[in-house]
């Protein structure tokens, strides 16, 4: 008898809310955390493993023409062939040390006949927003040293276009420019590193750092419990008022119940005295 408060709009809606809440914080926030700073430091574990491995010829890593994954990606890897120019794109809305840039992506043939795509690095806008004069790519066979990397995703499928005399994409993704220029390519694209034949501006590598995302993780598992142990103590306080203040002041509305009480159980005799009856 004590919960049925419980059933009131008021408290279902109130339970309902921090049940939904907790249940969010556990299955769904902090995982999510969790997942971002595993998936930091394995990056961070990949970067660090290309630092100081020499680099393969990209078949080894990537037999067959294989679309990258997780575990291929930052390796260093060789591409020996021929760019295409004639094929090549520039990625916009990029931003490269905190500042605007265009990403420029050349396809590159390799010696067995494969197509790559080669994201040379970047090249800052000039008169606001127009795409400057770069170096071409070199003519002829020449080896790359490149870093694998994963194609991006353009939530809205933006197809490529042309503006300013070049092939503009929203995202650096092989299929794309394959799309935009009938071209064949592998899926996955190759990070040209520096002095390396036919780089503009390097790009750089992310900073080998964890981020937040445990602390962030760990904070969604504290609200979680916090709002459940808020609803335990409410609801405690609600169903059991007469321990609220236990070992503590009684107030006033406490003092005038128990006088009460004292009252009905007092003799006549002891109320005359107490009152001041009969004097």
């Amino acid at each position: 008898m004590r919960f049925r408060f419980m059933l009131r709009p008021g408290w279902l809606g109130l339970t309902a809310g921090v049940l939904i809440f907790a249940a969010l914080s556990f299955a769904l926030l902090a995982p999510w955390q969790f997942g971002r700073h595993a998936d930091k430091q394995a990056q961070n574990q990949a970067i660090e493993s290309s630092l100081h491995g020499a680099p393969v010829p990209v078949e080894e890593v990537l037999p067959g023409g294989a679309a990258p994954g997780p575990e291929e990606e930052w390796s260093r890897v060789v591409l020996t062939g021929n760019y295409l120019p004639e094929h090549e794109a520039v990625a916009r809305l990029r931003t490269v040390h905190g500042e605007p840039a265009y990403e420029v992506l050349t396809p590159f043939r390799l010696t067995d006949g494969d197509v790559v795509l080669v994201n040379r690095g970047y090249v800052r806008p000039v008169e606001g927003t127009n795409v400057p004069d770069y170096a071409p790519a070199p003519s002829g066979e020449v080896s790359l040293t490149t870093r694998v990397r994963l194609d991006e995703r353009d939530g809205r499928g933006r197809p490529g276009f042309e503006e300013d005399g070049h092939l503009q994409l929203y995202s650096v993704n092989a299929t794309t420019l394959a799309e935009s220029t009938g071209v064949d390519i592998r899926p996955g694209y190759f990070m040209l590193a520096a002095e390396q034949p036919g780089v503009l501006g390097a790009l750089p590598l992310p900073r080998l750092n964890s981020g937040l995302n445990l602390a962030y993780g760990w904070q969604w598992l504290a609200f979680g419990a916090m709002a459940l142990g808020g609803l335990v103590y409410y609801v405690w306080r609600e169903a059991y008022p007469d321990r609220q203040r236990a070992g503590g002041r009684r107030s006033a509305r406490e003092e005038l119940t128990l006088a009460l009480r004292e009252d009905e159980a007092a003799p006549a005799a002891q109320l005359a005295q107490r009152y001041g009856r009969g004097r």
